[in-house]
């Protein structure tokens, strides 16, 4: 008997990996590139649509340790990443376009996955189904999920930021480094602003125009705080984007000797060098604005853009209220979903749903019982999240030490605790995983 998996993103090619790995078909539906999405343009599995970084590679971080979670877990992402990265200081990030191509291979080349390619309007209910679909799944299926859940279907808005070419950066302005050094001077470039010329960008944010919101009828569209757009954020207050993307600590421009007043910076997008992602840039302002006012920042005045920001709408459940902690359906147990659906954030937050949806799916099909991994894991603590937390205003929750218990002792420096929570969860995650062979 086979497994159906809807959706080849991030989460759904690590759910049929999971399940094909253990020798059981996988029937993987993907509408790509019989249908795209607004935000997706590349016909590969696993697109990434925001930024090409996965987060920070130290194990004693909280991004750090889901990934270490998920290289223990065999996740087929995990090994395309390493194999993809690009310089990125202290965090993981990869050429998105290798990236893709790498884990499509893979999944193609598995005998036991067999590839659809089309819309998913109904879900099967007849056997064992994954729908990993995304935050953009298509609207024929959400409305069928929506109803499937009780009404239990939420939604957000989500934007991305811009990608410029190298070659178009005012090189006399732009320097190379890495804050406080680390990760080596070519993983980020910086355009360093005096006051004035901060003052100046943040006036013509404040009053760009932005691009109309369509297809959906919400007057004011819920904005998640993980991917808010840089113009909602400079509403906030003056210093408000100095204090997040552009935070200038840990930086001195080499023209001045100084720490500027502002910094953004500029991160690889593919490991060439020929593409930047403007680093928490993400924005919904039309784009004659975007090439306008992002062109006020220092080394961009003659910026090539070969990808605008853009927003779009990101669907969730409610999952308290519908799901259990394997990320099955508790009105449905023999229907599971993984990836930002289920009110994960993040890339490998998503990803690592899929791992464990994909587990389970495969225990449920052989009569065992379902994993939930321990609550001192991050993976568990983030299933825990999905299927307890908030249920009142349920929100997105990504990979962090707030939602695993607090350690026995007490550790008051930071670095210190942290590391300690990270050795004590890849300690339960070894002994858990012995239990079950």
């Amino acid at each position: 008997m086979s497994i159906t998996v809807i959706g080849a993103g991030l989460a759904g090619c690590e759910a049929a990996w999971q399940i094909a790995q253990a020798g059981i078909p996988v029937e993987l539906y993907e509408m790509k590139p019989v249908k795209f999405t607004p935000a997706h343009h590349n016909p590969n599995f696993a697109e990434l649509i925001c930024s090409n970084s996965l987060k920070a590679e130290r194990v004693e971080s909280a991004a750090g340790l889901l990934k270490e979670e998920m290289r223990r877990l065999g996740s087929l992402l995990m090994q395309c990443a390493d194999t993809c990265r690009v310089p990125a200081g202290g965090a993981l990030a990869v050429d998105r376009d290798e990236f893709a191509e790498a884990v499509t291979h893979r999944i193609k080349s598995h005998p036991l996955i067999h590839i659809h390619t089309e819309e998913v309007t109904e879900i099967p209910m007849d056997g064992f189904t994954i729908v990993a679909t995304g935050p953009l799944t298509s609207d024929a299926l959400a409305a069928r999920i929506d109803s499937l859940c009780g009404g239990g279907r939420l939604s957000f808005f989500d934007a991305a930021a811009p990608i410029v070419t190298a070659e178009s950066l005012n090189r006399e302005r732009v320097f190379a480094a890495s804050r406080y050094g680390k990760g080596g001077d070519d993983a980020y470039l910086n355009c360093p602003m005096n006051r004035a010329e901060y003052e100046v960008f943040y006036d013509a944010l404040l009053h760009a125009d932005r691009a109309p919101i369509h297809d959906f009828d919400v007057a004011d569209p819920k904005v998640y705080e993980g991917c808010m757009p840089v113009e909602v954020m400079a509403q906030r207050g003056a210093d408000t984007l100095r204090f997040g993307p552009l935070k200038p600590v840990g930086l001195r421009d080499p023209q001045t000797g100084h720490r500027p007043w502002a910094v953004v910076q500029l991160r690889r997008e593919n490991k060439d060098g020929t593409l930047y992602n403007l680093v928490g840039f993400q924005t919904n302002l039309k784009f004659p604005e975007q090439k306008r006012v992002f062109g006020l920042i220092p080394g961009l005045e003659h910026a090539e853009f070969t990808r605008f920001g853009v927003m779009h709408r990101n669907t969730f459940l409610n999952s308290p209220q519908v799901l259990n902690s394997d990320f099955s359906l508790r009105s449905h147990p023999n229907v599971f979903f993984a990836g930002q659906i289920t009110g994960v954030e993040g890339y490998m937050e998503s990803a690592s749903s899929g791992i464990m949806a994909g587990i389970n799916a495969v225990r449920r099909l052989a009569g065992k019982e379902t994993l939930t991994l321990p609550e001192d894991t991050m993976i568990g603590a983030l299933s825990r999240y999905a299927a307890q937390g908030g249920e009142s205003d349920f929100q997105p929750m990504g990979a962090n030490f707030g939602i695993m218990p607090p350690l026995d002792v007490l550790i008051k420096d930071k670095r210190d605790r942290y590391a300690a929570i990270s050795e004590r969860a890849l300690r339960s995650l070894a002994d858990y995983l012995s239990a079950q062979e």
